[in-house]
């Protein structure tokens, strides 16, 4: 049985509009939840030279964000990045660099054209697990 997640819309629209507006670059960041289900977008800068096929996040960035979610009591739910010019589908290297096994890893694809390619997965022990991902 597949895990499913929700979505708000919202946050759906957010994560695209990021990623259209640097479309030959990998946007990332992560994305938090607090107890009363609220979600909060945190992106942050791809530092990675190469960043239209790889992302690397910006690292007192990351450590920002960490420090927002536990003054604002927030969990991280998942980590985010787009794939410019290929499915929403997780690289070989997006699954060996993971390093939050609990949170899911979405992906989002501007390789196909006025569709949103959006995808979640959980990465565990080099494993990749697709998820169900629904907007609502």
């Amino acid at each position: 049985m597949t895990d499913s997640y929700t979505i708000p819309r919202t946050l759906a629209n957010r994560l695209l509009t990021l990623a259209q507006h640097q479309p030959e670059a990998e946007i990332c960041g992560l994305i938090a939840r607090s107890d009363d289900g609220r979600y909060q977008l945190y992106p942050i800068s791809n530092i990675a030279e190469e960043n239209g096929h790889l992302f690397e996040m910006h690292p007192q960035q990351q450590i920002d964000a960490f420090k927002s979610m536990r003054e604002q009591q927030q969990s991280l739910f998942a980590i985010f990045h787009s794939h410019p010019h290929s499915a929403a589908i997780p690289s070989v290297r997006d699954v060996k660099e993971s390093a939050y096994n609990d949170a899911l890893n979405i992906i989002i694809s501007l390789s196909t054209k006025g569709v949103l390619d959006m995808r979640a997965y959980r990465y565990q022990d080099g494993q990749v697990q697709p998820l169900e991902l629904h907007v609502d």
